[in-house]
């Protein structure tokens, strides 16, 4: 019997990817979502579902549900905050998996649009587990993030850490994510898995994130910003190694958490997905280098609010649970990065 997953966020960088993997795997059927937000040019957005084989021109023309050229996956635009969109997707829909990838991202964006923040990040995440309640899933996973970790001082960050002091919206909403998705597993027994990424990137990423920034600048001769002075270090973590970490998530059904710690009776658990291997940024911008054989020209500028000197994963439970580890190496990653970017650029 085929299982049905949905996945939100479906034409954003991690979604296409994961949907793109879901599509390899017998017996699925595919549901993605996803709001086309103008938070950047919604023209990668289409392309990605194009090589899911929506045809994006129909979207352009005003229809909301599409089905691919293969038939296992159909495409829905819908806003997460729409519930009663929400309702009947669910009803007319035998899903029993969610994997909910969809929010407005950007840590500097947040300071400057909160209300965005506030209706993607926790009105829609609570919809979707209102849904999730009603119909009884199998498996709800959610994409959290690192910048939970905030201020915390342990180095690796471990998931037993206190996430208490969050230096952003962004972060404070992918935290409440967390103690929602908590509530809900321990209230109505739904089987939940919180997914902290740490910086992700690869080919067809996000044009805000730097990894994009910096290869478009220094292509055109642009300078790029360092900020703090170089003197941050990031848990760089390639795209398919994200992937594979979600999908054997799936399978995956968290037993109650109740320990000594805790009396919770929620089926609930949090992974770290990163690198184990974190990369100063300066030394990241020398490998980008490198691959483009240009040498970058360097703003040196002071932190930016919202942001933190260093992230690095403590992804062991992750690998004792699922038997795999983060291993794709920066110079490989930035290396497919970049011979996307000049075919889908044409640079």
């Amino acid at each position: 019997m085929k299982s049905t997953i949905l996945v939100t966020g479906a034409a954003g960088f991690i979604g296409f990817h994961v949907v793109k993997k879901l599509l390899t795997v017998d017996n699925v059927n595919v549901i993605g979502l996803d709001n086309l937000n103008h938070y950047y040019d919604v023209r990668l957005k289409l392309e990605r579902l194009n090589k899911l084989g929506i045809n994006s021109y129909k979207i352009a023309m005003g229809m909301n549900t599409i089905e691919s050229v293969n038939g296992n996956f159909k495409f829905i635009k819908i806003d997460l905050v729409n519930k009663k969109a929400l309702d009947e997707l669910f009803v007319d829909s035998a899903i029993d998996t969610v994997i909910h990838l969809a929010a407005q991202a950007g840590v500097r964006h947040s300071i400057e649009n909160p209300s965005a923040y506030i209706d993607s990040n926790i009105v829609g995440f609570s919809n979707l587990l209102e849904e999730a309640r009603k119909q009884k899933l199998k498996h709800f996973i959610f994409a959290s993030s690192s910048s939970v970790y905030g201020l915390n001082k342990n180095i690796p960050f471990n998931t037993e850490d206190k996430v208490d002091y969050p230096i952003s919206l962004y972060a404070a909403t992918k935290k409440s994510n967390e103690l929602i998705a908590h509530a809900y597993s321990h209230i109505h027994e739904i089987p939940v898995t919180g997914l902290r990424f740490f910086t992700v990137y690869g080919p067809w990423g996000r044009p805000d994130m730097a990894y994009f920034l910096f290869v478009k600048a220094i292509l055109e001769g642009k300078p790029i910003r360092i900020f703090n002075n170089g003197l941050m270090a990031r848990d760089f973590t390639y795209i398919d190694d994200i992937v594979e970490g979600i999908i054997r998530t799936i399978d995956l059904i968290p037993k109650e958490l109740s320990n000594d710690v805790t009396n919770s009776k929620a089926k609930y658990k949090i992974y770290n997905i990163g690198n184990n291997a974190p990369v100063s940024l300066l030394k990241f911008v020398e490998t980008i280098e490198q691959e483009l054989n240009i040498k970058a020209k360097k703003e040196m500028c002071p932190m930016q609010p919202g942001d933190v000197a260093e992230t690095f994963a403590d992804s062991s439970n992750l690998i004792r649970d699922i038997s795999f580890r983060p291993k794709t190496s920066l110079n490989f990653g930035i290396k497919e990065f970049v011979k996307w970017y000049r075919h889908f650029y044409n640079v």
